[in-house]
């Protein structure tokens, strides 16, 4: 019977699954559980800094959406107020018209300064007229409203801008309405007309 416990304690020797449990203490299993304790601790800090963070971005993306918005609500202040001005002008020509009703020149020159100042406005504001007369019609440019026939000029050329184009930079913000050049038909003579009824 001693020999039979001597070898179990040799065979639990040699297999060192078994002297690894045998290892195993509560001080381990303590240490072990203050670990998972401290873990768990390091997790919930993160995901703590983590809602944080998340906030934070949602806050800041809110943020700029409502600036954004505010940035697109005033963006044409300055102009409008240039305008306002040029509207003054317009209601004191008006004004000085009614009074003096026999003034036109004045009233015309008064007018043209005040298209003059519109155009400088549009000109510092990147806004350009099209110079269209003479040349090929382009569909993102032009709107065709009427045709002309013409030997005079090439098919599809512009014979007369009837509204102008702009652009605003490099992007058309209104086509111009113009008048395009077109072939002659040709007309049958009247002999072959009269010819085809007699038959």
């Amino acid at each position: 019977m001693e020999e039979e416990i001597q070898k179990e304690k040799e065979q639990k020797k040699e297999n060192p699954e078994e002297k690894l449990q045998e290892d195993f203490d509560e001080e381990t299993l303590l240490k072990e559980a203050d670990e998972y304790q401290r873990l768990l601790g390091e997790v919930a800090e993160y995901k703590d800094k983590n809602i944080r963070l998340l906030a934070e971005f949602e806050n800041a993306r809110k943020r700029m959406d409502r600036d954004k918005m505010e940035f697109i609500k005033y963006a044409n202040e300055g102009l409008i107020i240039q305008f306002l001005d040029i509207l003054d002008d317009l209601e004191r020509a008006v004004r000085v018209a009614e009074e003096k009703h026999q003034d036109y020149d004045s009233f015309l020159k008064g007018v043209e300064m005040i298209m003059n100042r519109i155009y400088d406005v549009l000109k510092k504001s990147g806004v350009k007229p099209m110079d269209v007369k003479g040349k090929l019609f382009d569909p993102h440019c032009h709107e065709p409203l009427l045709q002309e026939e013409t030997k005079e000029a090439q098919e599809g050329t512009i014979l007369e801008e009837l509204q102008k184009g702009y652009f605003y930079h490099d992007r058309v913000i209104r086509t111009a309405k113009v008048k395009l050049a077109k072939k002659p038909t040709l007309e049958q003579p009247i002999e072959n007309n009269n010819n085809n009824n007699n038959n």
